[in-house]
């Protein structure tokens, strides 16, 4: 069955360094109010960090903690170990709390790449990087997913993300071709995915198999366009609402759905509606985006 969550990052949660006054209890009360059914963490320390407290909390309103986003700049061998020990502090959390089905979402460190935050959604091969480099990301991968499975026994997907060095369709190919298929899987998110250049129900055929999670995120090309034009970085691209509400950008998120259903996927779909703190109104948009998941069986 899949089941639907959505992330504080609808709320400005973000992994930018920007200043959000937002309160956590009502994040939960209001992701609880639009009848989704479970959340990820979101920016480690804005959830309760210990594990009864955070267990409680989500516990009173019946939802389900079904991963948490671990960014690390993995291109680099020398920051593995230290990525290791930080999906083991998160991992160590979300197990304490109870929740023993809860993913690890490791992604690329995007806020620390210039060049790549900067060019978000035009990446040119001058600024990807070679094959050695992508091969020690890659190790880097499989090593933190090794010791997550190992110590708390929870599975580890990969979030390819617009900023971050496996953005294009070929950047996500190579790594999904030189990491374990049975440690890593794929956290296909559509947004993002398109932004990169790619169309999500292509994802889906290519990596059936290995889809473990899945990030609802609808994407606007005319704004992709305009900001192209326009030379914005990729938080600029978001403060004007690249990626929208769900049905009001351009993707098709029934066909999306049904080429799930094809391949017969089990998981979490997480809604995700990336804004700026204090941008536009959070619970509006995550109670539109759950009405219109409805409207498609979801």
């Amino acid at each position: 069955m899949i089941r639907i969550a959505n992330a504080p990052c609808s709320w400005g949660i973000l992994e930018f360094d920007i200043k959000n006054n937002s309160n956590y209890k009502k994040v939960l009360d209001e992701i609880k109010e639009c009848n989704y059914s479970g959340t990820e963490l979101g920016n480690y320390g804005f959830f309760p960090t210990n594990p009864e407290k955070l267990k409680k909390e989500l516990n009173d309103r019946n939802l389900s903690l079904v991963g948490a986003f671990v960014p690390i700049p993995l291109s680099k061998k020398e920051n593995h170990e230290k990525g290791i020990k930080k999906a083991l502090k998160t991992s160590y959390l979300m197990k304490k709390a109870g929740f023993s089905d809860s993913l690890i979402v490791l992604s690329d460190d995007n806020c620390t790449i210039k060049e790549r935050t900067n060019n978000s959604g035009r990446i040119k091969n001058n600024m990807k990087l070679s094959n050695k480099e992508k091969l020690t990301f890659a190790q880097g991968a499989n090593k933190i997913a090794e010791k997550v499975l190992s110590k708390y026994d929870l599975k580890t997907v990969f979030h390819h993300h617009c900023g971050g060095y496996i953005e294009t369709p070929d950047e996500i190919d190579f790594f999904m071709r030189n990491t374990d298929e049975n440690l890593i899987g794929l956290c296909l998110d559509t947004g993002h995915f398109s932004f990169g250049g790619g169309n999500p129900i292509d994802a889906i055929r290519q990596y059936k198999e290995r889809i473990w999670h899945v990030h609802f995120k609808d994407y606007n090309k005319k704004i992709k366009e305009l900001g192209v034009r326009n030379n914005w970085d990729y938080l600029k691209f978001i403060e004007n609402g690249i990626f929208c509400e769900l049905n009001k950008g351009n993707l098709d998120f029934k066909k999306i759905s049904s080429e799930l259903i094809k391949i017969k996927y089990q998981g979490w779909i997480v809604v995700e509606q990336d804004i700026i703190p204090g941008m536009g109104n959070p619970i509006k948009y995550a109670k539109k985006n759950r009405k219109f998941l409805y409207s498609i069986n979801l």
